[in-house]
């Protein structure tokens, strides 16, 4: 599967102007994990998460004086989301998503911008690559039946699916068929291998 598979294409985006505390209002408010922040043409710029915008925001309780507590000095929290933004991991709508799953944890980040020839094309996030792989055997197995319709009848092809693991049996002898059928297959959301055989009479 490509990143275009599951990305989400309408994003929500902020500008390097936005304030800090709209930022963080939409990320409370949508549940999101970071924004794309884009220039007025569309530009992916940088990312802004919950990390920045948390940073020296909250202020300390005054009542730990009362207790003998020391106070700590406090940097001013930034105003806008471009003196906070980052610069962002990005892939693209064609990028393999287990790349995309070994960015993620290496780097240790919860979303990515996609990005298609310097403007931003989508987000994807982790929580869009457990959906991918957490679908029912039931979806995915009708999803490849409709896909194996391109290249045969619904009866030349059978095909059952376990725990994302698919398998397909192929009741004429063309190895290049096959070979389609087994691309078609690994681009379903949800599919963790395929094994496909010509079906023996016996």
């Amino acid at each position: 599967m490509r990143t275009r598979d599951v990305m989400t294409a309408d994003v929500v985006v902020v500008r390097p102007d936005t304030p800090a505390r709209e930022a963080a209002h939409l990320l409370a408010e949508r549940g999101y994990t970071a924004l794309p922040v884009v220039d007025e043409y569309g530009v992916l710029v940088g990312l802004v998460s919950e990390t920045e915008l948390l940073r020296n925001r909250l202020p300390q309780d005054p009542r730990r004086l009362v207790h003998g507590e020391p106070a700590e000095a406090r940097v001013a929290p930034a105003d806008l989301v471009g003196e906070v933004m980052m610069s962002p991991v990005t892939v693209t709508p064609n990028t393999d998503l287990a790349e995309v799953a070994d960015l993620m944890l290496e780097r240790g980040v919860r979303s990515v911008p996609v990005v298609y020839e310097g403007h931003l094309a989508g987000i994807v996030t982790r929580r869009d690559l457990l959906r991918s792989i957490s679908r029912e055997d039931g979806i995915i197995e009708a999803e490849i039946r409709h896909r194996l319709a391109v290249i045969g009848s619904a009866h030349r092809w059978t095909v059952s699916v376990q725990d994302g693991k698919v398998s397909i049996v192929d009741k004429l002898d063309d190895a290049t068929d096959r070979h389609v059928a087994d691309v078609l297959a690994r681009a379903v959301a949800g599919v963790t291998d395929v094994r496909i055989v010509q079906y023996a009479d016996n």
